[in-house]
């Protein structure tokens, strides 16, 4: 003999096993479109290496790197261009304004930087496009970096 149920039941069980499906699903991944334009893990941090090549040369910027740990420097932008273009990474440093106050880092200075960061990414084959994405996401932080 069947035992049958309230409709009112058979629904609410229903909706209950809808929501637990629904909070137990994978959380929607964030675009990591540019993450995967900049060649992932491995192409950030060719182009980190490549801008760290640059900043100890490049007489506009090498005072303000010295005596940086270039080994935490290095982990640290791995870990900010990845997260911000969207890649698995969390970005555990200071904030901006920490990192760069009472340096003295002035506009020029900032451009200079800029200028490297897309002289590395040109010499690791990154798009214009995928280039003007990360500077767009990295412009803001000016405000935080130059010092009036």
């Amino acid at each position: 003999m069947g035992t049958t149920f309230p409709r009112k039941w058979v629904s609410s069980a229903l909706a209950a096993l809808v929501l637990g499906v629904a909070l137990c699903a994978p959380a929607a991944r964030a675009d990591d479109s540019l993450y995967q334009a900049l060649g992932a893990l491995p192409g950030i941090s060719a182009i980190v290496d490549d801008l760290l090549v640059s900043t100890d040369v490049d007489p506009r910027l090498k005072p303000f790197f010295e005596g940086v740990s270039h080994k935490r420097l290095r982990q640290k932008l791995i870990e900010q261009f990845c997260s911000l273009s969207g890649g698995p990474c969390q970005y555990t440093g200071r904030t901006m304004k920490e990192s760069h106050q009472g340096l003295g880092i002035d506009q020029a200075a900032f451009n200079a930087l800029v200028e490297d960061l897309q002289s590395a990414m040109d010499r690791q084959h990154v798009s214009y496009h995928a280039q003007n994405r990360l500077l767009a996401l990295l412009a803001p932080m000016s405000h935080d970096v130059i010092e009036k």
